[in-house]
């Protein structure tokens, strides 16, 4: 699977599971016909493989497949009911709301690599700052036509402080944001 990269949320159990089925699942179809199957095909073969546990307790919130192909990179959104969406900007979990809060305002086309990079922070912190159960080990790569790059933000949630401040001035520009308190 060295052409993709994926994210999950959900029961980290559940999810490490059917990234190992899936994994094993792109190595059989590569050794049976002696190519790489697509991003669009790995992520279709996943919800074709989660659309059976609709409604039951699999706890598998979403999973992004970024890919790189002949055309380009690509993303795609998977959702433990078997949801396929492709599209150019995916947040998944509890703190998507937050995240999206900073990607709708600052995502745009042209931006550069570190721009991009400081979006990036930013919207992992809010969502980690702002939800209880969003956070952990976060990993950032840069994925072009000719391969990913990572680009390591932090180890653990409890490091963000020192990347991006400290706990009083997060307060003191939310405070800002809403003057009432309630956010």
């Amino acid at each position: 699977m060295d052409h993709l990269v994926g994210t999950t949320s959900g029961t980290s159990a559940d999810c490490a599971l059917w990234k190992r089925i899936l994994a094993r699942e792109l190595r059989l179809y590569q050794l049976r016909h002696g190519r790489r199957l697509s991003t669009g095909g790995a992520a279709k073969l996943l919800s074709h493989m989660l659309q059976p546990f609709k409604g039951t307790e699999l706890s598998v919130g979403g999973q992004q497949c970024f890919g790189r192909e002949r055309s380009g990179p690509s993303l795609y959104y998977v959702c433990s009911d078997g949801t396929r969406l492709k599209g150019t900007l995916f947040s998944v979990g509890s703190g998507s709301p937050y995240a999206y809060s900073v990607l709708d305002q600052g995502v745009q086309w042209g931006l550069t690599v570190q721009e991009a990079v400081s979006i990036a922070r930013e919207a992992v912190f809010r969502a980690t700052y702002r939800d209880a159960y969003s956070g952990n080990c976060v990993d950032l790569y840069h994925i072009t036509s000719k391969g990913w790059t990572p680009n390591i933000i932090w180890g653990y949630f409890g490091e963000t402080r020192w990347h991006l401040g400290s706990r009083d001035k997060i307060n003191e520009q939310d405070q800002q944001l809403h003057p009432s308190g309630y956010f």
